[in-house]
């Protein structure tokens, strides 16, 4: 990016930033990059996590595309990059809407810069810890009628909500307003097969300008008590529906993940 918007800090890492080093992008910076190969020699597998959710979130949008679903609000959406949801979506059905949300200014910058010419997107600068805040943004209401059916996006994302922000009311929230018919599409990070995950987690809280928070796969379920999922549940996301078998080197517990699509239950 030639120019820095207004309110970025690239004196610590951001987490969509490091998501994007991990993809292989080059919307990063060496903030960035210093933390996620802290992070590889602790956790060789890195960015296996960052891989197995990007595949992840392409089957799970092509998944609610072929149950009709034709709207998608993605919290937390990070940088532009190849297999973007409105790319997917819009391969499905080219009049598919999508809502992008985050936080870091420099990714919602890239964002509207690649998305400027497609009027059934937008981006939205603003915090996944506000819903009320995101559900009644006029952008958001020209593009999703909240009386039919969303997809709502918490891939990889949730783990950044720590447990004072509340992220059980946070679900709620987002739950209240997804009508019979919707999906949620939900990943979390956890330590539960390989424990040095715990240090990368403190690797990243040194150096990034989030706080990531490890949730074993029952706080995770608990999380999603008022959802329920969609078959085979809640797995590690290269067990999510995956379009063929694995390579026989993949292990999908090496994502350090879980993830689900689920249903809101009435």
């Amino acid at each position: 990016m030639r120019e820095l918007p207004r309110g970025a800090d690239i004196s610590k890492a951001s987490a969509a930033r490091i998501y994007d080093y991990g993809l292989g992008g080059s919307h990063n910076f060496e903030v960035d990059r210093k933390v996620l190969d802290a992070i590889k020699e602790i956790f060789p597998a890195t960015p296996q996590p960052a891989l197995d959710n990007r595949a992840f979130l392409g089957r799970a949008v092509r998944y609610c595309l072929r149950a009709g679903i034709r709207q998608f609000l993605d919290l937390g959406s990070g940088m532009p990059t190849v297999g973007n949801v409105h790319e997917i979506a819009q391969q499905g059905d080219p009049e598919a809407r999508v809502v992008y949300v985050d936080l870091d200014p420099v990714a919602v910058a890239a964002s509207r810069a690649l998305l400027a010419e497609d009027p059934r997107t937008t981006v939205l600068h603003a915090d996944m810890r506000e819903p009320e805040t995101i559900l009644s943004h006029p952008e958001a209401l020209r593009l999703l009628d909240l009386a039919e059916p969303v997809a709502v996006l918490m891939v990889a994302m949730t783990h950044y909500l720590t447990d004072e922000d509340d992220p059980a009311s946070a679900l709620a929230a987002y739950r209240k307003a997804m009508r019979p018919g919707s999906f949620l599409v939900f990943s979390h990070l956890t330590a539960d097969d390989h424990p040095e995950v715990h240090r990368t987690a403190e690797t990243f809280n040194a150096g990034g300008s989030e706080r990531l928070v490890l949730r074993s796969k029952e706080e995770i379920t608990a999380l999603l008590a008022d959802f329920e999922f969609v078959e085979p549940g809640l797995v590690h996301p290269a067990n999510w529906h995956p379009d063929g078998p694995l390579a026989p080197d993949h292990v999908p517990s090496e994502a350090a993940c879980y993830a689900a699509v689920a249903t809101p239950r009435r």
